[in-house]
């Protein structure tokens, strides 16, 4: 194996995605010497296949949801459909915008950018495609794919994951999706906007369950009311091509026909074959495991991202991989407290939320310990203006700080950062009570529900 031996990296980096480059920028930042290795494109799942054109999607939906209700508004507009290639080039230069972006930055920061393949070889080395690029330290960040079910077949056309739903040619009249996570519900709420008929199949007993209770019988609500079906409780057991699309048998007999079915799962991470058991590294199901520093059991490589079994989100990518670097450069660090990161779903109505759920502060604290709060957003005047329905709910340790800040309603995702601070400097009622948030918005919800936790309510009955 070719070794360019004159450089030997502080950092060696395999995979350009979320983690990786975040990683990459942060550690040349700090004076170390950085390689980063990406076989496919700089900025990973989030910028081409995840988040960013995941939202376009979903804005386009918003945008001719407006135009079929502008009349409510006294705005005289006809929706005539949509132009799902005119979608796609809007979508795609929103990520070849960023992608440019993210080049010039890496290159701005005289990061050793490898295009290809890599493979872990050695505790300090990741071999490309014929050369052995040599690290004292190794960060995995391989990512993450698609999950499906065995005897499920991925076929690209009718029975298709969120990568081919990205780049689908059509809008199909009707769709089941598998799965009522994050990624399901948000496909849903585009495609029903596009003009799509939708049914969610959720095994569990609520769509989003790893969100407070409420959080999902809100939106379920919410979906009803837009005519989105949904079969909860129920677990899916076989799939077969029908003459025009796919029918979808669930584990109790019930059947659902419709053109494609999307498999939205989940991501599992992406570890087979890249050398990781060989080099003595533990895993589990094909994770990396590692410490709340990133670190692995083998004292020269550290790993982030999807491949670590942590939150699967860009900013929580971002976030460790900047622990790495730094960590490395000899700063201080501190670990990272999951449950204080900011998680927004994307749909229609959006889902926000940080800290942790009524349910798991009971389980922590005990029931008599924990007092909830919910503020209807029917108090709000901007949701009013909005014409959005929705509730904030907060959860506070009794006489003392919030722990839990669950939203539901349009822009909702737009109020989490000040959500995220209440959380993350254990804030207490009273003291958020006395901010003054702008009149009328819908950030003034979360004042608003924080003046009733502290007992002096203005816009909401006590």
């Amino acid at each position: 194996m070719a070794n360019d031996a004159s450089t030997v990296f502080d950092l060696v980096i395999l995979g350009g995605g979320s983690g990786g480059y975040a990683a990459a920028l942060r550690g040349a930042q700090l004076g170390l010497d950085v390689a980063l290795i990406e076989k496919n494109k700089l900025g990973g799942t989030c910028l081409h296949n995840g988040c960013i054109p995941t939202k376009a999607l979903l804005h386009a939906g918003e945008v001719a949801d407006q135009a079929r209700e502008a009349e409510q508004f006294g705005v005289r507009a006809s929706f005539e459909g949509i132009d799902i290639k005119a979608v796609h080039k809007y979508k795609d230069d929103v990520i070849s915008g960023l992608y440019k972006g993210l080049q010039g930055l890496v290159a701005s920061r005289k990061v050793t950018y490898i295009e290809g393949t890599g493979r872990l070889s050695s505790p300090t080395s990741v071999d490309v495609d014929g050369r052995r690029v040599e690290g004292r330290h190794v960060l995995l960040a391989t990512g993450s794919v698609p999950k499906s079910l065995p005897g499920l077949e991925i076929d690209g056309n009718r029975i298709i994951t969120s990568d081919h739903a990205l780049t689908l040619d059509r809008v199909p009249e009707s769709a089941i999706i598998l799965g009522g996570g994050v990624i399901g519900v948000e496909f849903a709420s585009a495609w029903k906007s596009f003009g799509t008929d939708v049914t969610v199949i959720e095994g569990m007993k609520h769509l989003v369950p790893v969100e407070d209770e409420n959080s999902s019988k809100l939106l379920e609500r919410a979906f009803r009311k837009r005519g989105i079906k949904f079969n909860l409780g129920t677990f899916f057991q076989s799939a077969e091509y029908t003459e025009n699309g796919v029918k979808v048998t669930l584990a109790d007999g019930k059947t659902f026909e419709a053109e494609v079915l999307l498999v939205a799962i989940g991501r599992g991470p992406v570890s087979a074959g890249l050398g990781y058991e060989e080099q003595g590294i533990a895993m589990d199901r094909g994770y990396v495991l590692v410490d709340e520093y990133m670190r692995t059991n083998v004292p020269t490589i550290s790993a982030v991202g999807d491949l670590v079994p942590t939150l699967q989100l860009a900013h929580v990518g971002f976030a460790e991989g900047i622990l790495v670097a730094e960590r490395l450069a000899g700063l201080k660090t501190v670990p990272i407290d999951y449950d204080g990161v900011p998680r927004v779903t994307y749909c229609h109505p959006e889902v926000a939320s940080v800290g942790i759920t009524e349910a798991k502060a009971k389980e922590i604290y005990g029931a008599d310990k924990v007092v909830a709060l919910k503020y209807n957003l029917a108090g709000n005047g901007k949701s009013k203006i909005l014409k959005t329905a929705g509730e904030i709910k907060l959860v506070q340790v009794k006489d003392g700080a919030v722990v839990g800040v669950h939203m539901v309603g349009d822009r909702m995702g737009e109020q989490v950062g000040e959500a995220q601070l209440i959380y993350n400097w254990e804030a207490l009622p009273a003291e958020v009570a006395q901010l003054i948030h702008a009149h009328p918005t819908q950030n003034e919800a979360l004042g608003e529900a924080h003046l009733a936790l502290a007992g002096k309510p203005l816009h909401s009955h006590d």
